[in-house]
Parts: structure tokens; C-alpha cells; sequence
């Protein structure tokens, strides 16, 4: 038998694995490093998060990976090149991690990595019969192999795709496997770049449990802060505290059709971005508008396109544990809370998860049900009954 297939039989075998997840964003401000302990597999899956931390990317590579994300008209050249250069940094900030945590790197099992999303582009956004769903993730699963000596699992969202799903949201996985409690209904809701929820029933129905996205999160904010202002993000809402919603400019902007469309659905900065902004500022004639209202009116989104989608569902009256970089801004928070007074809201420290490592932690239970686990079925979810993820060795 190869040695390598002889050592995924015994991580495989093993009760408990050590499981490294890696998550990069939308924001692209770093990369979240999780050191994952998983106990068992499927629905008695057992997760304890044992360090955490967000290595920041430098200007430079932030700058270069900016040049080709959600870029119809990147440089092939340039992506290419990027595929390979994303895998080894990660592979740099893994083994920093590994070394600032002093942990023997031969008791982990494996690495989970997500890579870098560049493009996105479900047949919703697309709109070409001629071709299906399609992602498009960077970062080479065999890079991090080599350049950590540890294997590695990769590229999960495209079983999804070819499954006939849109390759998100994935983490209806990880969150029925683990938060899921048959004593009361809960939202998993996740605002990150984009926005995007799992519902989980009290009676542990499988065939009702649901996750969508719902549109913009973090991103539209992000992009409009660092083009007015030269901030990557607006902290504390600092900004958006200063300004008033303006009503017209939030009605067109909740015009778009990807809000009319059936769940589940997918999205991404490849819709949600600044043209689409521009475009709807000239259409209302709100192109003098003060920068702080456009802000204002942002967050106003993000929120009542949650709050939309929830009661939409009929989830409102769930427990609602909140994760993601919108989990740090205040206003958001506040608008969401407002909007859903039968809620009950709360993060997910009240599960024993940190909430920034919630994404990562959810990809380390994916490689997890990749050697260890059963496939588990989602009835009208195109969710496959099946196992996610690309098996690279070190050698």
C-alpha cells in the first residue's frame, strides 16, 4: 500500500484527529488560523477550538490579490502566478503559527484550507445557459503540503458545484453537525463579506434545515470606506454613526433583483460592489450625497437584508448566534437587533466558539468528514450526500 494512503487510514481510524482550518475572506486582511481538535465524526462530532489567530497579510500581497478578485478582466498571467504564491504564504503563516504555539507539528493530522475566492459566479449572476455554476477558489492544496509536511485538504467548494449546488454556503455542514440542539430552533448567522445564515430546527429535522445567503455583509462597506476614506473597514461604525439613512438611495438599492430570487441562493462582490453602488447613486441623483449617509445606508442594508431573509423563513423567533467581522460593528448590530425584538441574540462564545474562528473551524470539520465521516443528506438544499474536499500529500 503507498504510505500515504496507509497514513489517511489511520488519521481515519484515529478517535480523535488534530485538525489545522484556514479561512480567507472577502476583505482579504489575513488569514484565520484555527487549531481544531474533532472528536468523532458526523452528528457526534466533538470540536474544541485549542488557539486561534488572524495572521495579517502584508500591503503588498493584499495589493496583488485585490488585483484579481472579482476581476473579469484579470491578468491570466497574474492568477496563475497567484495560485501558487497564496498556497506558500499560507503555508508560511501555518507553520508560524505552528511555531508561535509551540506545537509539534507531527500531531497534526491535517490542514483545511479554503484558499482565496477570486470569482464567484452562480448561473444568477451569470446568466448563461450554456454554462453552469462556477468558483473559483486559489491557493494550491499541494503547495501547502509540500511547504508544511503535513497533508492537506482542499478546493471543497467544488463538489458542490459539480454536485449542481452553487459551491455555497458550505457551512450547513459543519453547523448541523455541531450547534445544532433539539431543544430549540437556532440561526447560525455569519456576516462576513457576505451575508449569510444556516437555519437549525429544535426537532432536529434534517429535511428543515436551511442556509442561504443573503446578500451584501461587510463588503459594499468595505469597499466605499476604502475608497472615501482610506480605511479598510469602518471600526466601531465610527463612521456610519455620523451620518442618517437616506430612505430613497435604501429602497433602490433594495431593488435588486438577487433579492427577489428563491432560496437558497449565492452571492458576492462580483454583484454587490462600488459600479453597483455608482449605479444606483446616478440613478436616484444622490451622486452629492455625504459620504457618512451613503455609509449610514449601507449598514442600514446589511441589516434589513438579514432581517428580511429571517422573516422571510420564519426564524425570527430562533435563537440567533452571530459570527463574522459584522459581529464588531455596533450599528449593524444594534439595526439587526432592533428590526428582530423576538429574537434572542447572543455570539458564538455561548457555544464555546470563538466567533472570528468560527469559518475556519467549520473547514477543519469538513476535512474531518472527508477521511473520517458519512455523507450526510440535505432534502432541497442542493446540498450533496457526499464528502468535499482534494487530498494533497507532502511527498
Amino acid at each position: 500500500m503507498n504510505l500515504n494512503i496507509a497514513k489517511i487510514y489511520d488519521i481515519a481510524n484515529k478517535s480523535k484527529r488534530l485538525i489545522i482550518g484556514l479561512m480567507s475572506g472577502t476583505s482579504m486582511d489575513g488569514l484565520d488560523i484555527a487549531l481544531c481538535s474533532i472528536e468523532g465524526s458526523g452528528v457526534l462530532s466533538k470540536l474544541k477550538i485549542l488557539e486561534f489567530k488572524t495572521a495579517d497579510y502584508d500591503e503588498e500581497f493584499r495589493k496583488n490579490l485585490k488585483s484579481i478578485f472579482s476581476n473579469r478582466e484579470a491578468d491570466l498571467q497574474k492568477v496563475v502566478l497567484m495560485n501558487e504564491l497564496v498556497a506558500i504564504k499560507h503555508a508560511k503563516l501555518v507553520n508560524d503559527a505552528i511555531e508561535e504555539w509551540k506545537v509539534d507539528k507531527a500531531s497534526i493530522d491535517l490542514i483545511a484550507s479554503h484558499g482565496q475566492t477570486i470569482f464567484h459566479a452562480p448561473k444568477s449572476f451569470h446568466q448563461d445557459p450554456n454554462f453552469p455554476n462556477a468558483t473559483f477558489q486559489i491557493g494550491d492544496g499541494d503547495h501547502i503540503a509540500v511547504n508544511t509536511g503535513i497533508i492537506t485538504i482542499s478546493d471543497f467548494r467544488q463538489k458542490h458545484v459539480a454536485c449542481g449546488g452553487e459551491g455555497a454556503p458550505l457551512a450547513l455542514y459543519g453547523d448541523y453537525l455541531i450547534f445544532g440542539d433539539p431543544k430549540e430552533d437556532r440561526v447560525l448567522l455569519n456576516i462576513g463579506g457576505i451575508s449569510n445564515f444556516t437555519f437549525l430546527p429544535g426537532n432536529e429535522q434534517i429535511d428543515k434545515v436551511f442556509s442561504t445567503d443573503v446578500g451584501p455583509g461587510n463588503t459594499l462597506m468595505d469597499q466605499f470606506v476604502f475608497r472615501e476614506f482610506g480605511l479598510f473597514y469602518d471600526k466601531d461604525a465610527d463612521l456610519a454613526s455620523k451620518g442618517k439613512v437616506n430612505d430613497v438611495l435604501l429602497s433602490e438599492l433594495l431593488n435588486h433583483p438577487f433579492f427577489l430570487l428563491e432560496f437558497p441562493k449565492t452571492t458576492g462582490p462580483e454583484l454587490f460592489n462600488l459600479d453597483f453602488l455608482d449605479t444606483v447613486l446616478t440613478k436616484t441623483e444622490l451622486v452629492d450625497l455625504s459620504p457618512f449617509d451613503i455609509l449610514a445606508t449601507l449598514n442600514n442594508l446589511t441589516a434589513q437584508v438579514i432581517v428580511n431573509a429571517i422573516q422571510i423563513t420564519q426564524s425570527e423567533k430562533s435563537n440567533i448566534f452571530i459570527s463574522g467581522g459584522g459581529l464588531h460593528n455596533p450599528l449593524l448590530i444594534n439595526t439587526i437587533k432592533n428590526l428582530l425584538p423576538t429574537a434572542h441574540f447572543s455570539d458564538l462564545t455561548e457555544l464555546a466558539v470563538i466567533p472570528d474562528a468560527k469559518e475556519a473551524a467549520l473547514f477543519a470539520i469538513l476535512a474531518n468528514e472527508a477521511v473520517a465521516g458519512k455523507a450526510i443528506p440535505f432534502k432541497g438544499q442542493n446540498m450533496p450526500k457526499t464528502t468535499f474536499g482534494k487530498i494533497s500529500f507532502p511527498t
